[in-house]
């Protein structure tokens, strides 16, 4: 029985291996369509939301300037509040795109988990055909004595 359940195992593990090829493959897949967009996202945020941001903080302090004066400041302000947007909509999509390779990472291990418990299944299957054809065997060869 214990051979049996080996043999079945063997005759599984290219399906496992299949399984992994594929899995491996969507993944991949999945990365090649998701990274454009990522970077479209990333690009969006900078040219749409960053200058908002910067009018805004620009406007702000303008009003809680104490005497306003014709300064030159201005110009460094708004690259720092350009460089800090920027930094910031960096960091999200470099975390955004972190989540989403340990999310497919996941997924890739749950397909592979999901293939040994298949591959167990099937075994547990196969050993108990196996021993009701052998105790059928044996009640034949019982029979015919």
């Amino acid at each position: 029985m214990r051979a049996q359940a080996v043999r079945t195992g063997h005759r599984m593990a290219p399906m496992a291996d299949q399984a992994k090829v594929v899995t491996a493959r969507r993944i991949e897949d999945a990365r090649y369509w998701a990274a454009p967009r990522l970077e479209s996202a990333a690009h969006g945020f900078e040219e749409q939301l960053a200058p908002k941001v910067s009018h805004m903080l620009t406007t702000a302090a303008r009003k809680i300037d104490p005497k306003p004066q014709r300064s030159r400041r201005w110009p460094m302000l708004m690259l720092l509040t350009g460089l800090t947007v920027g930094s910031i909509g960096y960091m999200f999509y470099r975390r955004n795109a972190q989540q989403w390779t340990e999310h497919m990472k996941d997924s890739a291990s749950d397909a592979s988990r999901w293939v040994n418990e298949n591959a167990s299944t099937t075994a547990e299957s196969a050993d108990r055909m196996a021993a009701k054809a052998s105790t059928k065997a044996d009640e034949a060869s019982r029979k015919m004595s």
